[in-house]
């Protein structure tokens, strides 16, 4: 076996597992929110999970600061919520979660994506 051949199957393997890595076992940074939680809308959800307790209103305050059209509005399908999001503004949507479970949120495009835990 000449040396570029071992390079290509040492980069490979290297390749493979960054791989496995990324999708695989990146784990999701989750906020616990008591009430009240914050998330800045900038080329995403910041943060992108937030757990809130079963049967209590919970606020969830949306600030955009990205100009991007797609983030210009949130969806809690599960919720039936749709709320426009305006550049540079504060937005709260309160909820009252009756069911435990992972409900998720997003842009009015569908392109990023939120999770909300209820425990």
């Amino acid at each position: 076996m000449s040396l570029d051949e071992i390079m290509v199957i040492i980069f490979g393997l290297i390749g493979i597992v960054f791989t496995l890595w990324f999708f695989l076992m990146k784990r999701e940074k989750e906020v616990e929110a008591v009430g009240e939680v914050d998330i800045t809308v900038s080329g995403g959800y910041s943060p992108e999970v937030i757990s809130i307790p079963k049967g209590k209103t919970t606020k969830i305050n949306f600030l955009r600061t990205d100009p991007t059209d797609c983030l210009s509005e949130v969806v809690l399908g599960d919720f039936k919520i749709r709320k426009e999001l305006p550049l540079n503004q504060r937005v709260t949507i309160e909820i009252t979660p009756q069911q435990s479970g992972e409900f998720k949120f997003s842009c009015g495009m569908n392109m990023y994506h939120g999770k909300v835990i209820v425990r």
